[in-house]
């Protein structure tokens, strides 16, 4: 479904990513994970057009997409909830839901969806005329999540959806991914809490310093002894 070849980014002087390659394979969850500074966000940054590789490929059912305008990437249905959230404080709930169908016309498709993200996530329901900045971390990743949902995404690509939020919501915002998942749309998860992103990968690629050091079955990553010994903290 997205195939990413041979991908070089440069940023001046620093090689940010080192000639990767990655398959994201249409209905399945594929974590990238990785310390700080890895290329994470990079790689899903160049997938979104936001980043200009020096060289590689990533094609999108079987076409190419790199130099093509990030607007035009979200239509063909490849769609990222980014790190740090980035709602709009300002604007409530609601607001921010509609803004994610930005692309979209078909105005009954539209308000489906929205029933749809409030089913996944109630609390965004009870709080819809809410502004977003008065919202908890957690209620905020939901939102950016729900936002990205909006779009009607054929892959959703999550930038640390966990970061920063207590191990409580980060469960539930996994079990909302699976959900997610269950419901047709192919997963490119980026994470640095490696154990909850492999747990629930059907893929997953180890990412150092800008290359991919190891890839293989979610379970068996999260078997691996250097996983363990580098992301989870021991062997065991």
């Amino acid at each position: 479904m997205l195939k990413i070849n041979n991908l070089n980014v440069f940023y001046g002087g620093i090689h940010a990513l080192k000639g990767i390659n990655i398959d994201v394979e249409e209905g399945k969850i594929i974590s990238l994970i990785g310390a700080n500074g890895a290329g994470k966000t990079t790689t899903l940054g160049t997938i979104m057009g936001l980043v200009k590789p020096s060289e590689g490929t990533i094609y999108y059912e079987g076409e190419p997409i790199i130099n093509r305008r990030t607007k035009d990437i979200v239509k063909k249905g490849i769609v990222l909830a980014p790190e740090g959230r980035r709602i709009f404080p300002n604007l409530t709930v609601e607001e921010n839901l509609i803004l994610g169908a930005y692309v979209r016309e078909n105005k009954e498709a539209i308000k489906k969806d929205m029933q749809w993200v409030y089913s996944l996530f109630p609390r965004l329901k009870e709080r819809m005329w809410q502004k977003g900045g008065t919202m908890s971390g957690g209620e905020q990743q939901m939102l950016a999540v729900g936002r990205a949902l909006m779009t009607k995404p054929k892959i959703l690509m999550l930038d640390e959806p966990s970061l920063g939020l207590a191990p409580l919501i980060v469960k539930d915002i996994f079990e909302i991914i699976k959900q997610i998942h269950k419901e047709g749309v192919t997963i490119l998860l980026i994470e640095q809490n490696a154990k909850a992103a492999l747990q629930i990968a059907d893929y997953g690629y180890v990412l150092e310093t800008g290359k991919v050091v190891l890839e293989g079955k979610g379970m068996e990553l999260l078997n691996n002894e250097e996983v363990q010994k580098a992301y989870l903290g021991e062997a065991q």
